[in-house]
């Protein structure tokens, strides 16, 4: 998938995370694309829960290994 903005998160835990995803998108332009690179467990819950909480849009998920890649869309 395209993406606009990457950060890398693997090996943060919870709430870093979506801490570094919320920073990074209040300076992206409304439609670009965030992937976020987590490996936390708790992420799995914990961006979809701020996606819904902010009106940022989780686009799209996938898994590579024990990372879960997030494409976060700026709203």
């Amino acid at each position: 998938m395209k993406f606009d903005e990457d950060i890398d998160a693997i090996g943060l835990l919870c709430p870093l995370p979506v801490l570094k995803a919320a920073k990074r998108l209040r300076s992206m332009v409304p439609g670009q694309v965030l992937r976020l690179q987590a490996d936390d467990p708790a992420a799995v819950v914990d961006v979809p829960h701020y996606c819904s909480d902010s009106g940022n849009r989780l686009v799209d998920t996938s898994e590579d290994g024990a990372t879960t890649h997030y494409f976060i869309e700026r709203r």
